[in-house]
């Protein structure tokens, strides 16, 4: 990475990071609303960078030649947000530190209330949404019941004692920074709550503001960005020693014993017939409502874990078929070993005195689908979307 910006010759009470991506349009404007909204605060901006297409590094290295406050970070390697921030906040000089995203929806006039609540005592100031003077704006109710969820996600799991924990606009203190920093994860999702849901012994206060509309660019907000919300908590709540793209796997197979279960118990109903492939005594004759179970749930686990849980190593266009078709085929393992589970607790009549004919059967099929959901995640998550270094 390069630091392009000349230092400042003293030390500024307050440096304001800012994490760009694809932002030359707005760049520029925000630099100028720190600059008014922190009239009379020795203050530095520092633009940290992650070599955006647009060259929103070469517009921040064009201010920076006039303005001496503006520093600019060019970042190479190790890209994310998160990341971006901690770099930034690594070459800054102030004894105050706040996070400001360049899309223009955080407000700069609360900076300076901000930066009150610190000098004041608190060690984490947060702009937030959903307090007192807050506001969402023109958000949409599916929006605003995404973000509530994820605040209710994060309240109960973390416990995080802030009333929009989802905020990614914020102040620490440098002394908080210093002893908090060893402990973060340049990966997590949200770095407030990298901050906050790591450090239980920081003191956080809380400053309202109204989420302003994007003008320009385009917003970031997809569904991966539920996915690595997912995975950072789960990574916040149980440490690393636990995958957490294991426990979105879980969760992807948990709907998947669902759809399986529910087309097993229709089918079932449906009275769908046996079928005989005349290749093995031993498994002939198979229920046919179990083979369409199995079918349509390898299916939807497809689709899902593509989509969601190796979301990074998704597969796009006409890489999709022959994906699917390795997924298939290791599914086949797994599905022989469901097989063989189902059928060694039908000859023992598992549960069979318990919940009769009817509802063992069902208990068997998702016994044997517990197995096989095991068997499949080694084969996928080390073959089919094994996991790049990016």
């Amino acid at each position: 990475m390069d630091d392009l910006g000349d230092a400042p010759a003293t030390t500024p009470l307050l440096s304001v990071v800012t994490p760009t991506f694809n932002e030359s349009e707005n760049l520029p404007i925000l630099v100028e609303e720190l600059h008014a909204a922190l009239d009379g605060i020795d203050h530095e901006i520092v633009v940290a960078d992650d070599d955006s297409p647009d060259g929103t590094w070469r517009v921040a290295e064009e201010i920076a030649r006039t303005d001496p406050s503006v520093r600019v970070m060019r970042r190479f390697h190790d890209k994310g947000l998160s990341a971006a921030v901690l770099d930034g906040m690594s070459i800054a000089r102030g004894e105050y530190l706040a996070v400001i995203d360049a899309d223009l929806q955080h407000d700069p006039t609360a900076l300076p209330a901000m930066l009150d609540e610190l000098r004041s005592g608190a060690d984490v100031c947060v702009g937030s949404r959903a307090t007192e003077g807050g506001g969402y704006g023109d958000w949409s109710a599916s929006r605003r019941f995404v973000s509530w969820v994820a605040t209710l996600i994060a309240r109960v799991l973390l416990r995080v004692p802030v009333s929009d924990p989802m905020s990614g606009f914020f102040m620490i203190s440098e002394s908080a920074y210093a002893r908090a920093a060893p402990s973060i994860n340049p990966r997590g999702f949200k770095i407030l709550l990298e901050f906050i849901g790591r450090n239980r012994d920081l003191r956080v206060a809380e400053v309202g503001y109204t989420f302003r509309t994007r003008t320009h660019g385009e917003t970031k907000l997809n569904g991966s960005v539920i996915r690595s919300y997912l995975l950072g908590v789960a990574e916040l709540r149980l440490g690393r020693q636990v995958d957490p793209v294991f426990l979105l796997y879980v969760l992807v197979g948990l709907v998947g014993l669902g759809v399986n279960s529910l087309v097993f118990t229709v089918a079932e109903a449906a009275g769908v017939p046996t079928i005989t492939t005349g290749l093995n005594d031993a498994i002939d004759p198979i229920e046919g409502s179990f083979a369409l179970s199995v079918m349509v749930s390898i299916l939807v686990l497809f689709v899902l874990n593509n989509e969601f849980t190796f979301w990074e190593e998704r597969y796009r266009g006409w890489k999709l078929a022959p994906a699917f078709g390795v997924f298939f085929l290791m599914s086949l393992i797994g599905t022989l070993v469901h097989v063989a589970v189902f059928k060694y607790l039908q000859s023992i009549g598992f549960l069979l005195s318990v919940l009769g004919a009817d509802w063992s059967r069902v208990a068997q099929n998702l016994i044997g689908a517990v197995v096989a959901l095991i068997v499949n995640w080694y084969l996928n998550s080390t073959y089919l979307w094994r996991r790049r270094q990016r």
